[in-house]
């Protein structure tokens, strides 16, 4: 996370409509139309250059199956290639509007999961590569993912620039109605799937999957998962091992994360400390999760609480250099020097309800931030949207972006300069155009890497 100087100064804020005119005055010196504009230089290190220099420092026997995960369509080369847009995004005109941005945000970064309070909703739900930077590489790394996504769902091109128009409009109209809210009312807000959106009808058809996807989240419990994954073993409770998912540690890990957890609680505030206190940890796992994340480390803890019936799971996660750190730094900032409470100060600032048990630890002098594992959490599967299903979707996806970034910018500002009419929304589909037939040319470099590439078949073993 990088933090401007000063941070607070608390000179507040001069009228929205004073602040929506400054806004729209930066279109002359950062046209809208400009975010159209985007092409790969010739000095570009190469696609595949950048994901295999991206294994460095990771566990070396997870990397065939990281490569495996990307190689199985553009979508999924995309979702582990946020270091190659990063480097994509960096030479790129943007307005100099900072925000805590996400740094990741596809639409497979959004999803569901439930508030202390134990109701659903829908947000940002990925942050390991959250940092302040340009507002705007945000919005192209979720417009992009929409492009890609609506080719995996077999739209044209015509389909999915209207499926970009509609993610950008949601970006848009959101900030337009943020820009009137108080500053605490913003930061109060929550997506309720199922409830009426002020700003758009729900379809039947994306309803029934939204309840269908809710229905599914609100199973996702720790004590169903307690059945999925472990068993009770001479009464002792132990992790089921399904390799290469999830395997046993050794003692010396095991120790190295049960000291991690106890030097993490440290970093809760004083009350969740009693209340985790109550807990005695059962047994440790490792568990490989995501696509960009394979090979990093990762951790999963089992802890009981009042009986059998009471489990909870922590995921211990490594938490790694964001890929947009290089190119924050040339921009003058300075980085919190700890990337897990990175994480956790970036999760803290864009979503609505972060998890009470958010928090950040180290082990063998690694980095890593603690969650988790199971809050009422799931996701709308892409492949079940079509229609207005997708088109709803992407739009409430550019609407919660714009949310998050309202709760650390000034939403009249932006709102000024995207405007009300499409430019915006036609520069972006321009914008996501290119840059999906890119990722489809580094796909397909990657799979012609993996078949031909001796150096690439020896680091993943063929």
């Amino acid at each position: 996370m990088v933090a401007p100087e000063p941070l607070i100064t608390f000179e507040g804020y001069r009228p929205f409509e004073e602040r929506r005119s400054e806004g729209k005055a930066l279109r002359e010196k950062s046209p809208r139309e400009m975010h159209a504009n985007w092409s790969r230089p010739s000095n570009f290190p190469g696609a595949v250059e950048i994901v295999m220099e991206g294994n460095k420092g990771r566990q070396e026997k997870y990397v065939p199956l990281r490569l495996a995960r990307m190689a199985a369509s553009p979508f999924a080369f995309y979702r582990g290639a946020a270091a190659v847009m990063s480097a994509d995004l960096a030479p790129t005109d943007v307005t100099g509007v900072m925000a805590v941005i996400d740094g990741d945000a596809h639409i497979n970064n959004f999803g569901l999961y439930g508030t202390p309070q134990r109701d659903i909703i829908f947000d940002l739900n990925d942050f390991d590569e959250a940092v302040i930077g340009p507002w705007e590489w945000d919005l192209k790394r979720l417009v992009a993912s929409v492009n890609l996504a609506a080719r995996e769902n077999g739209l044209n091109v015509r389909e999915r620039a209207a499926a970009v128009h509609r993610t950008v409009r949601g970006y848009r109209e959101n900030l337009n109605r943020l820009q009137k809210l108080g500053v605490l009312e913003t930061w109060y807000l929550h997506a309720y799937p199922g409830r009426d959106n002020p700003l758009a009808k729900v379809d039947p058809k994306s309803r029934a999957v939204w309840s269908k996807a809710t229905a599914k989240a609100e199973r996702q419990t720790n004590e169903t998962f307690l059945n999925k994954v472990a068993e009770k073993v001479s009464g002792h409770w132990r992790f089921r091992e399904e390799p290469p998912i999830l395997t046993r540690v050794d003692s010396t890990i095991r120790d190295s994360v049960e000291k991690a957890l106890i030097e993490y609680a440290d970093t809760l505030n004083l009350e969740r400390r009693f209340m985790l206190s109550r807990y005695r940890i059962a047994d440790v796992a490792h568990r490989v999760v995501g696509v960009g994340s394979v090979g990093t480390r990762a951790y999963l803890a089992m802890l009981f609480g009042n009986a059998d019936s009471d489990p909870l799971f922590l995921q211990v996660k490594e938490a790694i250099v964001p890929a947009l750190a290089p190119y924050i730094e040339r921009r003058g900032h300075v980085l919190i020097s700890h990337e897990g409470e990175r994480i956790v100060t970036g999760q803290r600032a864009l979503q609505a309800s972060t998890d009470v048990m958010l928090g950040w630890t180290q082990i063998d002098g690694r980095p890593f931030f603690v969650r988790q594992m199971k809050n009422m959490k799931g996701s709308i599967p892409i492949e079940w949207l079509s229609g207005d299903a997708f088109y709803f979707y992407v739009w409430a996806c550019g609407a919660i972006l714009a949310r998050a970034h309202a709760r650390t910018t000034d939403a009249a500002l932006l709102s000024g300069y995207c405007g009300n009419s499409g430019v915006l929304d036609d520069a972006l589909a321009t914008f996501a155009e290119a840059y999906g037939d890119q990722t489809v040319l580094d796909h397909a470099a990657l799979v012609h890497a993996v078949k031909n590439d001796r150096a690439v078949q020896q680091m993943m073993g063929i």
